[in-house]
C-alpha cells in the first residue's frame, strides 16, 4: 500500500488514518509486532518525529501498545479493532451519502442504485 498525503491536513493525522486502515485490513494483525518508528518514517518518507506523533495517537486510541524493550504491538482486542472499522465505515458512508444528496439523489434512488450495482457485479 502506497503512502499518500495531501496538503489540506496535517501529515501526522493522515499517517494515523493510513495506519488505522492498514490495521483494519489486517496488514498489521492483532497482537502482531508493529514496525519501528524509523522503519515506518523511512517507508513513508516523513520525519521520524511526525511518525512518532502518529504512533502515540494510535496508542492513545488503544490500537497499539508498547512493551518496554520489545517495541510496539497491535492490540489483541478484536472489539477495539472492530469499533475502529465501524467508525471508518461510518465516515465513508457519511461522505458517500452527502455526495449523493449533492448530486440530487433521494434516499430511495440511492438505495436502488446500490442494489442495481450489487446485482450487476454478481
Amino acid at each position: 500500500m502506497v503512502w499518500k498525503f495531501t496538503e489540506d491536513r496535517p501529515i501526522y493525522t493522515q499517517l494515523v488514518e493510513q495506519l488505522q486502515l492498514r490495521i483494519a485490513m489486517g496488514q498489521y494483525p492483532p497482537g502482531g509486532k508493529f514496525p519501528s518508528v524509523r522503519e515506518l518514517a523511512s517507508e513513508a518518507a516523513v520525519n521520524p518525529n511526525t511518525m512518532q506523533r502518529a504512533l502515540t495517537q494510535l496508542e492513545s486510541n488503544g490500537l497499539l501498545y508498547s512493551e518496554r524493550t520489545a517495541g510496539r504491538f497491535v492490540t489483541k482486542e478484536a472489539d477495539r479493532i472492530m469499533q475502529m472499522k465501524k467508525e471508518m465505515a461510518l465516515h465513508l458512508m457519511t461522505e458517500f451519502l452527502r455526495g449523493m444528496r449533492e448530486l440530487g439523489f433521494t434516499k430511495e434512488q440511492t438505495i436502488r442504485l446500490l442494489q442495481q450495482m450489487e446485482e450487476e457485479s454478481i
